[in-house]
């Protein structure tokens, strides 16, 4: 599926015209136009190849998967590779989605390898901020940036929430472990997963705002800018949770073996004092003479021994707190 537009001097003229006519639009200096592009046969990138003069190797990558986030530059365009994310909140996993995109001086051509990048999402930056669109390209650019970095805050804010849930399960005695393990081993492949296509972006970001490059103006350089400090803050912040997660799983390692340990200390201290009257039986229940033996007396005396001996083991245990 393609969809298209066509701004003349900032305003939206046309939407949606079939893509052959893509070139005919760009005859006007004035006219920058965008076009998306789903999971694009080889003919429609052909098709995009000979409107726009789209060199080769930037083709290829734009039919390649999962690509690092990065910024080609070539003679006539840049070829720019991103990815959206969304963050399953139920489960901890993080789906990204990959978009590639041309940029030329009067035109974007965008192209998402299915339809789990919410385009409409972008064109509704666009359309709510229609008073930079004199900028062109910029703004084009500027609106799809946002809209992917802005994805990055939100992951990062739910995975930030989700790992002070973490934290304060730690110290939960009727916490189910196996469940907490597999939420920690979730979030911390999504923070990787995260990591893995924001910290790039930073190149990306500053690249463009290369003067050189002609794609930000100086009316859309601040706006660049403060997509790059939020690439910066998701960047940071990422970091920092990937540390925290992996303190709360040590933390919970710790705590569990701690827990153990005493487990272990007051079934040896019962298994002791159990002792006890097992080997005071055990000898009063041999069969051959011994003092008191077939006699009350002898009763008397192997009990009086438990109930003392067991007694004094059961103090001594309980005052060094091992019972």
């Amino acid at each position: 599926m393609t969809r298209t537009r066509a701004y003349r001097d900032g305003v939206l003229e046309a939407e949606d015209f079939p893509a052959e006519l893509l070139s005919d639009y760009l005859r006007d200096v004035n006219v920058t136009v965008w076009m998306d592009l789903c999971a694009p046969a080889e003919d429609d990138l052909a098709m995009a190849a000979d409107e726009l003069g789209l060199h080769a190797l930037a083709i290829e990558d734009a039919v390649s998967e999962h690509q690092r986030a990065k910024l080609d530059h070539y003679d006539t365009h840049c070829f720019l590779t991103a990815y959206g994310v969304k963050l399953d909140e139920e489960s901890g996993i993080l789906a990204a989605a990959e978009i590639d995109a041309f940029v030329t001086e009067r035109a974007l051509v965008t192209v998402r390898k299915s339809e789990r990048f919410d385009i409409d999402a972008v064109l509704a930056r666009w359309d709510s901020a229609t008073e930079l669109g004199k900028s062109g390209v910029g703004y084009l650019l500027h609106g799809l940036l946002d809209y992917i970095v802005d994805g990055y805050f939100s992951a990062v804010q739910s995975l930030d929430d989700q790992i002070e849930a973490l934290e304060d399960m730690v110290f939960d005695d009727t916490v189910d472990h196996k469940e907490m393990q597999r939420r920690s081993l979730y979030l911390r492949k999504s923070l990787t997963k995260l990591r893995r296509v924001v910290l790039p972006m930073r190149e990306v970001v500053n690249s463009l705002m290369r003067r050189d490059l002609g794609v930000v103006d100086d009316v859309m350089g601040p706006y660049f800018q403060d997509v790059y400090d939020h690439v910066l803050r998701a960047t940071e912040w990422t970091e920092s949770l990937r540390d925290l997660v992996t303190t709360v799983r040590e933390t919970q390692l710790t705590i569990q073996g701690n827990r153990l340990n005493v487990i272990m200390k007051k079934l040896t201290g019962w298994a002791a004092i159990i002792a006890v009257p097992t080997a005071i039986t055990g000898f009063y229940g041999q069969n051959v003479p011994y003092p008191g033996f077939s006699q009350w007396s002898g009763f008397i005396t192997s009990t009086v021994a438990i109930l003392l001996i067991a007694g004094a083991l059961y103090a001594l245990f309980k005052r060094r707190d091992w019972l």
